[in-house]
Protein backbone atom coordinates (compact mmCIF):
# COMPACT_ATOMS: atom_id res chain seq x y z
CA UNK A 1 0.00 0.00 0.00
CA UNK A 2 3.01 2.20 0.63
CA UNK A 3 4.51 1.90 -2.78
CA UNK A 4 1.23 2.67 -4.12
CA UNK A 5 0.93 5.79 -2.28
CA UNK A 6 2.17 9.14 -3.32
CA UNK A 7 4.58 8.93 -0.47
CA UNK A 8 8.67 8.29 -0.14
CA UNK A 9 9.91 5.28 1.24
CA UNK A 10 12.72 4.85 3.60
CA UNK A 11 14.14 1.93 5.19
CA UNK A 12 15.90 4.01 8.57
CA UNK A 13 18.62 2.45 10.95
CA UNK A 14 21.58 3.36 13.26
CA UNK A 15 23.88 0.59 12.58
CA UNK A 16 27.11 1.80 11.60
CA UNK A 17 28.08 -2.21 11.31
CA UNK A 18 27.80 -2.79 7.56
CA UNK A 19 27.91 -0.52 4.82
CA UNK A 20 24.25 0.00 2.72
CA UNK A 21 25.42 -2.47 -0.09
CA UNK A 22 25.60 -5.04 2.72
CA UNK A 23 22.56 -4.05 4.38
CA UNK A 24 20.56 -4.17 0.83
CA UNK A 25 21.49 -7.79 0.37
CA UNK A 26 20.71 -9.08 4.18
CA UNK A 27 17.60 -7.31 3.71
CA UNK A 28 16.51 -8.88 0.37
CA UNK A 29 17.56 -12.11 1.49
CA UNK A 30 14.86 -12.03 3.91
CA UNK A 31 12.72 -11.23 1.54
CA UNK A 32 12.29 -7.33 1.63
CA UNK A 33 11.30 -5.57 -1.89
CA UNK A 34 13.71 -2.69 -1.29
CA UNK A 35 16.16 -0.44 -3.58
CA UNK A 36 19.63 0.85 -2.02
CA UNK A 37 18.61 4.81 -2.78
CA UNK A 38 15.42 3.77 -0.29
CA UNK A 39 17.91 3.08 2.90
CA UNK A 40 19.05 5.97 4.71
CA UNK A 41 21.48 4.66 7.43
CA UNK A 42 24.18 6.59 10.38
CA UNK A 43 26.85 6.40 8.06
CA UNK A 44 24.64 8.03 5.17
CA UNK A 45 23.84 11.01 7.50
CA UNK A 46 27.65 11.01 8.76
CA UNK A 47 28.82 10.84 5.16
CA UNK A 48 26.32 13.99 4.10
CA UNK A 49 27.92 15.83 6.94
CA UNK A 50 31.34 15.20 6.64
CA UNK A 51 30.57 16.25 2.42
CA UNK A 52 28.47 19.32 3.76
CA UNK A 53 31.51 20.47 5.86
CA UNK A 54 34.19 19.63 4.00
CA UNK A 55 35.81 18.23 6.08
CA UNK A 56 38.56 14.65 5.65
CA UNK A 57 38.02 12.26 8.19
CA UNK A 58 39.22 9.29 10.64
CA UNK A 59 37.18 6.97 10.10
CA UNK A 60 37.25 4.73 13.45
CA UNK A 61 34.59 2.46 11.70
CA UNK A 62 34.15 -1.18 11.05
CA UNK A 63 35.99 -2.21 7.48
CA UNK A 64 32.74 -3.36 6.54
CA UNK A 65 31.42 0.21 6.50
CA UNK A 66 34.45 1.66 4.73
CA UNK A 67 32.70 1.00 1.71
CA UNK A 68 29.63 4.01 2.78
CA UNK A 69 32.88 6.48 2.65
CA UNK A 70 34.08 5.60 -0.67
CA UNK A 71 35.72 8.99 -2.54
CA UNK A 72 35.52 10.68 1.05
CA UNK A 73 39.59 11.99 1.24
CA UNK A 74 40.74 11.12 4.67
CA UNK A 75 44.03 12.41 4.23
CA UNK A 76 46.03 14.33 7.01
CA UNK A 77 42.21 13.80 8.84
CA UNK A 78 40.51 17.39 10.53
CA UNK A 79 37.65 15.10 11.70
CA UNK A 80 36.56 11.98 13.40
CA UNK A 81 33.81 9.72 12.56
CA UNK A 82 33.28 6.77 15.20
CA UNK A 83 31.16 3.86 14.41
CA UNK A 84 30.97 0.06 15.95
CA UNK A 85 34.23 -0.71 15.26
CA UNK A 86 35.98 -2.79 18.76
CA UNK A 87 38.87 -3.87 16.59
CA UNK A 88 39.56 -0.42 15.95
CA UNK A 89 39.99 1.03 19.63
CA UNK A 90 43.18 0.41 20.69
CA UNK A 91 45.90 3.13 22.39
CA UNK A 92 47.38 3.75 18.85
CA UNK A 93 44.26 4.76 16.99
CA UNK A 94 42.80 6.92 20.25
CA UNK A 95 46.00 8.58 19.90
CA UNK A 96 45.57 9.16 16.33
CA UNK A 97 41.55 10.04 16.92
CA UNK A 98 42.47 12.63 19.78
CA UNK A 99 45.45 14.57 17.93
Amino acid sequence: RLRGAPLTVRFVTNTTKESKRDLLERLTGLGFDIAEHEIFTSLTAARNLLEQQQVRPLLLVDDKALPDFTGIGTDDPNAVVVGLAPEHFHYEMMNRAFR
